[in-house]
């Protein structure tokens, strides 16, 4: 076959890791069902942890704790839940917690954790502060069902922090918004960021943030997640949009291919 005629192969950004699943229920020191969609972040040793959804047979999920030095290996997983549902204080964690996305703050020495609770009306966004993820403190729900991938940025734009988040609906489907906050507590100023596309893109159906966004000297960069829908089900790809460093919510490049996807079963 002629040089030009020869499929063009795609350069690939990640590779996984030859050890993967890093880890798996097998590893947990207490009795679970699954573990999976971890928050991460790296402490001030170096060393990494992962903030794991870990769900039990009922069906219910809570978060721990997994450290490691080199955040491939030698995993030093809590002996019991870092973070269970308090429903008694915080009724919208009725039915667990899950989905967590850390993000360390400078300017209050802490990491904040978004994480989404499950409350009888859905799923919503929910607040904690920890400076070690040993004791936390619970700022509550933040964005009411259905809403959901949420994460907060690093710093305030001017004297506002902002939180990405996925709410969903019937009638405007399911997007990425951006909103303020003076206070972590309180939000407004609502603004659409990225909407899924229409027809035949992999993004077509709904998207969501994945990791939080990491700050560049372009932008904020963002990996999100689309869904497709096809007749064997949901198909999950990841993308990657750049956004503005001082205005956030307008989007500066966003690309039309995805770039990594699921390989096995």
């Amino acid at each position: 076959m002629e040089q030009s005629m020869r499929p063009r192969q795609h350069q690939e950004l990640f590779q996984r890791h030859t050890a993967n699943p890093i880890l798996t229920g097998a590893n947990w020191p207490y009795p679970i069902h699954s573990v999976f969609n971890a928050g991460a972040t790296t402490l001030a040793d170096g060393s990494t942890l992962l903030l794991c959804r870990v769900e039990d047979r009922r069906g219910h999920s809570h978060l721990c704790a997994a450290r490691s030095k080199n955040g491939v290996d030698g995993w030093k997983i809590d002996s019991e839940p870092t973070l269970l549902p308090d429903p008694v204080n915080y009724p919208e964690e009725i039915w667990g917690i899950e989905d967590p996305r850390i993000t360390y703050v400078p300017e209050l020495r802490k990491y904040a954790i978004a994480y989404t609770s499950y409350s009888r009306g859905g799923p919503g966004v929910s607040l904690a502060l920890t400076e070690d993820f040993r004791s936390f403190e619970r700022i509550g729900v933040v964005m009411p069902p259905y809403d959901k991938d949420a994460a907060l940025l690093p710093r305030r734009f001017g004297k506002y922090w902002a939180l990405i988040h996925r709410p969903t609906t019937l009638a405007q489907g399911a997007h990425m918004w951006i909103s303020y906050s003076p206070d972590l507590r309180h939000w407004g100023s609502h603004k659409l960021m990225l909407e899924a596309r229409h027809g035949a893109w992999w993004d077509a159906d709904k998207i969501g943030l994945s990791p939080p966004p990491i700050e560049t000297p372009e932008g904020w960069l963002v990996l999100y997640h689309g869904v497709r829908q096809t007749a064997t089900g949901s198909f999950y790809r990841l993308g990657l949009a750049l956004f503005d460093l001082q205005t956030p919510e307008r989007c500066l490049r966003r690309g039309e291919e995805w770039i990594f996807c699921p390989e096995e079963p």
